[in-house]
């Protein structure tokens, strides 16, 4: 037998799978909600890129637009910083919408991201967005095992599979074809979904693509593409094992809540019971006391920073600090937003150390779990993942730094300590700060961070082929 025997298996599958109306109409609420989830994508992507875009240029503007003024007063006056969405977000929403897209800077202070698109929402938020990623991953496998419960359980029920056997096709064919059906159903969804996903893909970004965001949109369809093929081979294997129809469908719907709702509840409950992490006002409390501990920058009778006048006064040689040659308060400055920043980078690698336990946690599930190597997979290329939180408020925090000790460095090159002469520098040095923009992870440090999923993923497959291999040796006809 060739191969021509997989395929005349496959289409008969193809032509029946519509004729129960059921099966039609489900198939025919998910190709709606599919064509709702491509528009709800590419407006809240548009509309959140539109609004990161003007108000990023309204605080450039309103930043540049300050008069004559003492440095560090700039400094305390800050500036935001506005996270971009990638186009593979309109796709996949991810942990996006729990996650604030703007961190307002300022000097001595590292503020988290705020203006969530939850924080803005009503409750229904909480059971999720309608997406393509979701539609997929959990929606797409459900209309599978629909299509594929009675594969074989059907034909073992009618007494057709008998005939089928006793006519020279194997199991193995018979495995085969049934797959390439439910398969080829499938894509009767799937293809015309990523013609308009590529589309809609390209267009969000006026045709101008970079080698780097095509990586992760190929990558992103091909995961999805056998995440699917995955689910067909579980509806064939577990329908050919089944006595009855009904009994193949109770067990996959069963498989179905535990991969996408039972599990990854469990694994997420688990993972934070066990590496707990402090809440966010432990996290903050606990900054203010070690700054207390270290001294104020902004009292000059503080005993840390009164050691270090002494120190400079013995340096220099001079009995005043009005007599350094340098502004001393811009050093001092300079100096407390050292110590606070180290302070603070050296708590959020304690509670990111927690975190990444937990991640890591939730990627050592994925081998028991598809679902969930899917899902870390796909928000990782879409850039809507927790690690591109973490990147956005690292970067947001560089960026922040950098403002507040160059206006110290201006302060202490332009500000005299004769406190007869003015305190202010001109308007033209705050161009000297670089506008913020936010880079969003590359294609292979995503690849790097989700490789445990990717081999789970492989790895499920490589089971499924297996189980496959020795299924085709020992069923039953009977």
């Amino acid at each position: 037998m060739s191969l021509h025997v997989e395929i005349l298996i496959a289409k008969h599958l193809k032509n029946s799978a519509f004729k129960n109306p059921a099966v039609f109409i489900i198939t025919l609420f998910i190709g709606v909600l599919l064509a709702y989830a491509v528009f709800s994508g590419w407006k809240n992507y548009t509309l959140q890129n539109e609004t990161s875009e003007k108000y990023q240029h309204e605080s450039r503007e309103d930043w540049l637009k300050n008069p004559d003024k003492n440095p560090h007063r700039m400094a305390h006056y800050g500036n935001f910083a506005f996270r971009k969405s990638t186009p593979l977000s309109a796709f996949e929403f991810g942990m996006e919408p729990f996650f604030g897209n703007a961190v307002f800077l300022e000097a001595h202070k590292q503020n988290t991201a705020n203006f969530s698109q939850a924080g803005f929402s009503n409750s229904m938020l909480r059971f999720g967005e309608i997406s393509i990623a979701m539609i997929l991953q959990i929606l797409l496998p459900l209309l599978i095992f629909f299509f594929g419960f009675n594969a074989i359980a059907a034909e073992r029920e009618n007494g057709t599979l008998k005939l089928l056997l006793s006519q020279g096709i194997n199991w193995k064919q018979l495995l085969a074809g049934k797959i390439l059906g439910i398969a080829s159903v499938i894509m009767i969804l799937f293809v015309p979904t990523i013609i308009v996903l590529v589309f809609i893909w390209l267009l969000l970004q006026d045709f101008t693509i970079s080698s780097d965001e095509t990586l992760k949109m190929v990558f992103f369809i091909g995961f999805h593409f056998l995440y699917l093929i995955f689910f067909c081979v579980i509806a064939v294997l577990v329908s050919a094992l089944s006595e009855t129809s009904k009994k193949a469908l109770v067990s996959l719907i069963g498989i179905w809540l535990l991969f996408t709702i039972i599990l990854p509840r469990v694994t997420q409950a688990v993972g934070a019971y066990i590496f707990e992490a402090p809440s966010k006002i432990e996290f903050n409390s606990a900054i203010e006391k070690d700054i207390l501990k270290q001294g104020d920058s902004h009292n000059p009778n503080d005993l840390h920073y009164k050691a270090i006048k002494d120190s400079l006064l013995a340096v220099y040689k001079v009995d005043s600090v009005q007599k350094l040659p340098f502004n001393y308060s811009g050093f001092i400055m300079t100096e407390g937003e050292k110590i606070s920043a180290g302070i603070y980078n050296k708590h959020l690698d304690t509670l990111l150390h927690v975190y990444q336990k937990q991640n890591s946690f939730s990627r050592a599930m994925s081998f028991f779990n598809p679902y969930i190597a899917m899902k870390n997979l796909s928000m990782a290329l879409s850039n809507t993942d927790y690690d591109s939180y973490i990147d956005f408020q690292k970067q947001a925090e560089t960026y922040r730094y950098t403002m507040a000790q160059k206006m110290n460095a201006l302060q202490i090159k332009y500000i005299s300590n004769n406190k007869d002469k003015p305190a202010v520098i001109g308007k033209e040095h705050w161009s000297d700060v670089q506008e913020f923009h936010y880079e969003p992870k590359g294609f292979w440090v995503v690849i790097k961070n989700e490789f445990t999923s990717i081999i789970a993923l492989f790895l499920w497959i490589s089971l499924l082929y297996i189980f496959i291999k020795i299924a085709s040796k020992n069923l039953k006809a009977i």
